[in-house]
C-alpha cells in the first residue's frame, strides 16, 4: 500500500451521507457574539468599610503632591450636577418622575387614568407622521447601495466604545516575569495586579453612545448590561438614582467617554462557576475624543468610579524587588490549589498597597477564582493611588436597605418566550432615565431591528472616500492594511438609528462594528505594528461611528485645503501625546501576564470545552485532549495523575447518564458540579483538587433566551454537534422546505465533492425531502461558473443546489451569500475535516491525500489528472488561497457567514505520521510556490471564477 494510501479515512463517499441525510442533524445555529452581564446584591446589607495599607518600602522614591495632582485634577473636574437634569427627572422615584423623551411619552401633563380630550386625534397624527417617516427611511434604505463615491465624498469616523488593546510578549512568559522583577528593582515602573473575574465583557458609551458587548449590540447582552448599569445606581444612589443616571448620560455623552465592566451573571450560560449573586466592575474608563482613545490609568479609574459610586477591582501595587518576587513565588505556590480566599489574604500581606474590591469575590461569585492579571505601570503610580483614596473616600450604598424592584433573574425567569420578550422586560425595568432609547435593540418606527444592518459596499466606500479629520485617516490605514493582510476579521455596518434624522441620500450614518474572528490577527496586527509604529492599535470591543456625506464644491475645496494641514497639526499633537504605554516603542511598557489558576481550568478548559471531544470522538480522544492540554499549561506530574484519574471517571459518568446526546456546555455545571462535589467528599486530596464545590445556583427557571453559545473569554459560539438545550430551539437548524438550498465546497481538488455530489444523486429521495436536485459540475461549465449558479438558481429558486465546484476565498463566498439572499436560500459548506496548521486549514497530510487521488485519476473533465503536466502546481495554488488562516479561523469564518457547516472524514485518527520523504518533497514545494508567487503574481481566478 502506498503511504498516501495509509492516510485515508475508511470512510467512502456513501458513508459521508449521514452527515447531510436529514440536514438539520449536522447543522449548527450561527453564532452572534456578544458578551454578559451583571447585576448587585440583593441581600440588602452594605459592606464594611474598605481599607487600604500602604506597607514600608526597601526602596525610597518620589511622591510629590504634583505628580498626585496630575491625576486627581481632572477628576474633580468631573462636577456631577454641572447639567440640569432633563425635565421631569425628580430625585424620588417612580415613573412620574423619571425623564421620557419625546417618542416614549403618551400624554403630557395628563395624570394617571386621566384621558386627555385631544388624546385619539394626536396618536392618530403621531401615527400617521410616524408611517411616512418609515416610508421615507425604507426608500432611503433601499437607496443607499447607489450611493457613489467621486471627488466630493468625504467621511469622518469615530471610535463609540473600546476595550483595550490584545498585546502578546515577545519573550516567554517566565521571560516576562524575569523582567517585570528587574524594572521594579531598578526603579523603573511598579508591579499592578488585579483580580480577572469570570465574566464577559460589556461597555457603555451614554444613552445615545450605545451599550455594547465584544463584538455586538442591540441584543440581549447588551440589555442585561444595561439592565445591570441602572440598577447599580440604584444600589448606590437611592432615591436620586433616577437623576444620576440621566447625569451620568449626559457626562458620558458630551465628553465622549465609554467604560467597560466585567459583567458577571448566571443567566447567560456558564463559565468556572455560577456566581451567587449578578454583579459588575468596571475595568477600564476610556476617554475617546477625536483621536486615539485614552485608557485612564487605575487611579485614575478608582477616582471616576468613586466619583459615581460604580464598583471597582480588587487592585494590589508592588512597588519593591522583595514584594513583586514574593508575588510571583505566592502564585507559583497556589497556582494549582489556590481559591479566592486563600490567594486575596496571601496578596494583601505581600502587596505594598493593597485596594479591596467593591465586590467580595467569595460573597458574590464564590471561591473558583480564573486568575489574576499582572501588568507593568508607572513608577508614580503608588503616590497617585495613595492620593486618589485619601481624596475620594468609598461612598456608603444609599439604596442598599430600599426596594430595587424585581431582579436580573426574576425578570428573565418571568419572561421566557422569547428573546425580544425578555429586552423588553429588561428595558423597561431599567427606566427612561437610564435607556431613553430602544432603537438599537427594536428598530426605529416601522422599520426593526434586522433592518439596520447596511448593505456590505458600506465598507468599500468607507475606505474609498477622502478622509474629513485625522482619527478617520488613521482608521481607514487599520482596516486598509487588515483586508490587504486577508486577517480573519469583519467589519460589519449598521444604520446608526440614533442618527435618523440626520439622514439624507448625501449624508449617511452608520455604526461598524470590527469583530476580529482569532486571536492569532491580534498577533499578527501587533507585528505589523512593530514594522509601522504609526498604526493604531487594533482593539477589543472596537465600535465606530461613520458618517459618509457629499460636499458642496465649496466645502470640498475647504476639506481638501485644510487636509494637509490638518493631519500634520493632529498627527504630531496625538503621536506626541501618546506614551510608550499605549504603544510598541517601548516593549517594556506593555509587559502583561495573565495568570490563572488550575481550580478554574478544569472546569471550563478540561470538562466545559472537552465536551464536544468526549461525546463526538470518545473517552480515548478526551483523554489525548485533557493531556496535551495539561502538557501545555506545564501541569506537575502528581496533579496531571490526580486529574487523569478524575476526568476519566467524569467521562464514564457522564456518557453513561447522556449516551450519545451530548450535554450541553451552556449548562455543563448542572452536571458537573454535583460531580465535582461527591468526588471532593472522598478524601481532602480531591477536595484540594477540585477546590470547591457545592451551593450550586440552579439556572432552569432564569436562564435566558439563547440561540448560541459563549466561549471562555465571552464570545458567542456555536455549540457544533451538540443538540439543542430544550425542544424549542430544534427548529432553528431546520431549512424550511419551501426554501432552496445550496450546497458547496471550501475545498482542494482531490477533496472528493464530486464523489460526494455522484452519492447523493444517485440516492433514492436525495436528501431526504421532495425538494429537487441539481448538480453543477464546474469541470463542465464554460465561462464564469457561479454566474451560472446564480442564473441556474433564480429559475428554480426552490431546489437545492449542489455547487460541485472548490470554493476557496471570501470572493466566492460573498456571491454564494447574494445568491442566498435574492434566492431565498440557505448555503451549507462542506469541508474536508483536518486539524490544519497555524497559517491554512489544510495539513500537509491532508494536502498529501489530495495530491495521491488527482494523481489517481483518468480522464479528468477538467484534465487535472496523472497526465496533467503540472497538476502538483494547481493544487499547491489551491492550498495557497487559504493560507494565512488557521483553522480555526477558517471555520469561525464559515460559520458566522453561513450559519453551519459539514465536515467530511478524510484521515485516520490513529494513522501514521507523514513519511519524512513525502513531508520534505510537500515543503519544498509550497516554498517554491511561494517564490514562483512573489514573483509572477497570482493566476489562479481562471480555477475559481
Amino acid at each position: 500500500m502506498s503511504p498516501a494510501c495509509s492516510l485515508l479515512s475508511p470512510h467512502a463517499p456513501r458513508r459521508i451521507l449521514p452527515l447531510l441525510l436529514p440536514l438539520p442533524l449536522r447543522l449548527s445555529s450561527s453564532a452572534v457574539s456578544a458578551p454578559a452581564l451583571a447585576m448587585p446584591r440583593r441581600d440588602g446589607t452594605k459592606p464594611p468599610p474598605r481599607q487600604w495599607k500602604p506597607k514600608a518600602t526597601d526602596v525610597s522614591y518620589s511622591s510629590s503632591s504634583s505628580a498626585a495632582a496630575e491625576i486627581t485634577e481632572p477628576v474633580r473636574k468631573m462636577t456631577l450636577a454641572s447639567q440640569a437634569p432633563p425635565a421631569g427627572a425628580g430625585p424620588g422615584p417612580g415613573p412620574a418622575q423619571l425623564w421620557v423623551p419625546r417618542g416614549y411619552t403618551t400624554s403630557a401633563g395628563d395624570g394617571p387614568g386621566v384621558a386627555s380630550a385631544s388624546t385619539s386625534t394626536s396618536v392618530s397624527v403621531t401615527e400617521e407622521r410616524d408611517g411616512v417617516a418609515t416610508e421615507k427611511l425604507s426608500r432611503l434604505f433601499k437607496s443607499a447601495p447607489g450611493f457613489e463615491v467621486d471627488n466630493s465624498t468625504f467621511t469622518e469616523a469615530q471610535i463609540r466604545a473600546t476595550f483595550y488593546p490584545k498585546f502578546e510578549n515577545e519573550k516567554s512568559d517566565q521571560e516576562t516575569r524575569t523582567r517585570m522583577i528587574e524594572m521594579v528593582s531598578h526603579g523603573l515602573a511598579n508591579l499592578e495586579v488585579t483580580l480577572k473575574h469570570s465574566g464577559s465583557l460589556f461597555m457603555y458609551a451614554g444613552h445615545h453612545g450605545g451599550a455594547y458587548a465584544k463584538n455586538s449590540f442591540g441584543n440581549v447582552y447588551t440589555a442585561v448590561g444595561v439592565f445591570v448599569l441602572g440598577r447599580l445606581f440604584r444600589e448606590a444612589w437611592g432615591r436620586e438614582a433616577p437623576k444620576m443616571q440621566a447625569e451620568f448620560n449626559d457626562f458620558l455623552e458630551k465628553n465622549r467617554v465609554s467604560i467597560s465592566m466585567e459583567l458577571v451573571t448566571a443567566v447567560l450560560g456558564d463559565h468556572g462557576q455560577r456566581p451567587k449573586d449578578d454583579y459588575a466592575v468596571v475595568t477600564a474608563v476610556t476617554e475617546l475624543g477625536n483621536g486615539k482613545p485614552k485608557f485612564y490609568s487605575t487611579p485614575e479609574v478608582i477616582a471616576f468610579c468613586r466619583k459615581w459610586r460604580l464598583p471597582t477591582n480588587h487592585v494590589w501595587l508592588f512597588s519593591t524587588r522583595k514584594s513583586a518576587t514574593s508575588f510571583f513565588a505566592a502564585y507559583d505556590a497556589l497556582c494549582e490549589e489556590g481559591t479566592a480566599t486563600p490567594v486575596c489574604k496571601a496578596l494583601d500581606e505581600i502587596a505594598d498597597i493593597a485596594v479591596p474590591g467593591s465586590k467580595d469575590h467569595v460573597k458574590v461569585q464564590g471561591e473558583i477564582l480564573e486568575g489574576l492579571v499582572a501588568r507593568i505601570v508607572p513608577r508614580q503610580s503608588s503616590a497617585q493611588m495613595e492620593e486618589v483614596l485619601k481624596t475620594f473616600p468609598q461612598a456608603p450604598l444609599d439604596g442598599g436597605d430600599s426596594d430595587l424592584g424585581p431582579s436580573l433573574r426574576e425578570i428573565c425567569a418571568s419572561n421566557r418566550s422569547d428573546e425580544k420578550q425578555q429586552i423588553k422586560a429588561l428595558l423597561e425595568n431599567v427606566g427612561a432615565s437610564m435607556c431613553p432609547d430602544h432603537s438599537d435593540w427594536f428598530g426605529n418606527g416601522g422599520l426593526d431591528a434586522q433592518s439596520r444592518l447596511a448593505d456590505k459596499s458600506v465598507v468599500t466606500k468607507f475606505l474609498q472616500a477622502h478622509p474629513a479629520d485625522y482619527a478617520t485617516k488613521k482608521l481607514q490605514e487599520m482596516i486598509r492594511l487588515m483586508k490587504q493582510r486577508h486577517f480573519s476579521a469583519a467589519f460589519k455596518c449598521y444604520w446608526n438609528y440614533h442618527k435618523i434624522d440626520s439622514l439624507s441620500n448625501d449624508n449617511l450614518y452608520y455604526k461598524m462594528v470590527i469583530h476580529v474572528h482569532n486571536d492569532s490577527v491580534f498577533r499578527r496586527y501587533q507585528q505589523e505594528m512593530r514594522k509601522n509604529q504609526g498604526l493604531w492599535p487594533l482593539y477589543r470591543g472596537f465600535f465606530v461611528d461613520v458618517n459618509l456625506f457629499k460636499a458642496n464644491n465649496k466645502k470640498a475645496a475647504e476639506l481638501a485645503k485644510d487636509g494637509d494641514t490638518l493631519l500634520k497639526n493632529i498627527s504630531g499633537a496625538l503621536d506626541s501625546n501618546s506614551s510608550a504605554v499605549d504603544g510598541l516603542a517601548d516593549e517594556d511598557s506593555n509587559l502583561m501576564v495573565k495568570l490563572k489558576f488550575l481550580t478554574y481550568k478544569l472546569r471550563t478548559f478540561l470538562i466545559r470545552n472537552g465536551l464536544s471531544t468526549l461525546f463526538k470522538d470518545g473517552p480515548s480522544a478526551y483523554r489525548a485532549y485533557y493531556l496535551r492540554q495539561m502538557k501545555n499549561w506545564g501541569t506537575s506530574a502528581n496533579k496531571q495523575r490526580e486529574l487523569s484519574k478524575m476526568l476519566d471517571e467524569w467521562a464514564v459518568y457522564i456518557r453513561r447518564k447522556y449516551g450519545n446526546k451530548p450535554l450541553s456546555s451552556s449548562t455543563y455545571l448542572s452536571e458537573a458540579e454535583p460531580f465535582l462535589e461527591q468526588y471532593a467528599k472522598r478524601s481532602p486530596a480531591n477536595q484540594a483538587l477540585i477546590g470547591a464545590a457545592g451551593n450550586l445556583v440552579q439556572t432552569g427557571n432564569f436562564l435566558a433566551v439563547l440561540d448560541a453559545e459563549r466561549d471562555e473569554e465571552g464570545d458567542l459560539r456555536a455549540d457544533h454537534g451538540a443538540a439543542p438545550s430544550s425542544p424549542v430551539s430544534t427548529s432553528v437548524d431546520v431549512v424550511p422546505k419551501t426554501e432552496g438550498l445550496i450546497v458547496f465546497f471550501p475545498g482542494i481538488p482531490g477533496c472528493a465533492k464530486s464523489a460526494l455530489c455522484k452519492e447523493i444523486l444517485n440516492t433514492p429521495g436525495g436528501l431526504g425531502d421532495d425538494r429537487p436536485l441539481h448538480s453543477l459540475m464546474g469541470d463542465l461549465i464554460k465561462g464564469r461558473y457561479w454566474q451560472k449558479v446564480a442564473d441556474e438558481r433564480r429559475k428554480k429558486p426552490a431546489r437545492i443546489t449542489l455547487a460541485d465546484k472548490n470554493a476557496p476565498n471570501e470572493e466566492v463566498w460573498k456571491q454564494i451569500e447574494d445568491m442566498c439572499g435574492s434566492t431565498k436560500a440557505a448555503a451549507v459548506p462542506v469541508v474536508p475535516d483536518s486539524e490544519g496548521t497555524d497559517s491554512n486549514p489544510f495539513s500537509l497530510d491532508a494536502l498529501a491525500v489530495f495530491m495521491f487521488r488527482v494523481l489517481q485519476r483518468v480522464n479528468h473533465p477538467g484534465n487535472l489528472d496523472k497526465a496533467s503536466p503540472n497538476a502538483g502546481y494547481v493544487l499547491l495554488m489551491f492550498y495557497h488561497l487559504y493560507d494565512g488562516k488557521s483553522r480555526r479561523e477558517f471555520e469561525n469564518e464559515l460559520y458566522e457567514r453561513f450559519g453551519y457547516l459539514v465536515k467530511m472524514p478524510l484521515l485516520k485518527p490513529d494513522r501514521a505520521p507523514l513519511p519524512g520523504a513525502v513531508k520534505t518533497i510537500l515543503d519544498e514545494g509550497v516554498s517554491l510556490f511561494r517564490m514562483h508567487q512573489s514573483r509572477h503574481g497570482r493566476a489562479i481566478e481562471r480555477f475559481i471564477r
